[in-house]
């Protein structure tokens, strides 16, 4: 497909992009500071000259599926990951996130340590004011066991099913998912729609890449 450049925006890192390892220990140092310094975020319509299609068995409760966006995550001129939103024929609407099945997937062009993703995913959902302390800590610990260490090139997908949550993927294969980490069901849900928000919510610490990840979103006939 063909790319889509969009203008550059200060922005937060969302979580899954604050794990990759500087060269130098004091640049780690910044890339650790709370919710992070303002970064340079080049949101994209398309950052690979080729899309790859998305795994069949993630998508498959898309059908007929379709890419919503895509978008790149830059942090001080260095790409960081790729990302993309995948829908179905009912698309995604901001007044009801959680009516529609998508599949959010990003590709990484750093590493990453699965668990400063959970960290920065629960800081996140904790800007966004959404669940209470007790939730999010109960979401970190899930995060920690179900993110991996990410290296270049791996690429992390979540399904979102309505009413039944998220399930997670690292590179087509299926990660390990809050009923076999031994969480409460009841909650999956909550935790997939706190979760996503970090990109899709209209108070996203990263606008431009949301406009760009739901340039093709809305429901289609």
């Amino acid at each position: 497909m063909k790319a889509e450049r969009a203008g550059r925006a200060s922005a937060r890192p969302p979580a899954w992009s604050r794990a990759w390892t500087w060269p130098s220990t004091r640049a780690a140092r910044l890339l650790a500071a709370p919710m992070l310094l303002a970064a340079t975020l080049a949101a994209s319509a398309g950052a690979s000259a080729v899309t790859p299609p998305a795994p069949l068995a993630i998508v498959e409760d898309l059908q007929p599926v379709r890419l919503a966006g895509e978008g790149s995550y830059r942090y001080f001129g260095l790409l960081i990951y790729d990302a993309r939103l995948w829908v179905g024929s009912q698309g995604y609407r901001d007044s009801e996130p959680g009516a529609a099945p998508f599949v959010l997937e990003l590709r990484y062009e750093r590493s990453l340590q699965g668990g400063r993703i959970a960290q920065a995913s629960a800081e996140q959902m904790e800007k966004l004011g959404l669940g209470s302390a007790e939730q999010r800590q109960a979401w970190l610990e899930t995060m920690r066991g179900i993110f991996p260490d990410v290296r270049e090139h791996d690429r992390i997908a979540g399904r979102y099913v309505p009413g039944q949550g998220v399930r997670f993927y690292l590179n087509g294969a299926p990660l390990a998912g809050r009923r076999e980490a031994g969480m409460d069901p009841a909650m999956d849900d909550r935790f997939a729609q706190a979760f996503f928000a970090i990109w899709l919510s209209p108070r996203t610490t990263a606008p431009s890449l949301r406009k760009a990840l739901l340039r093709d979103a809305a429901p289609k006939p």
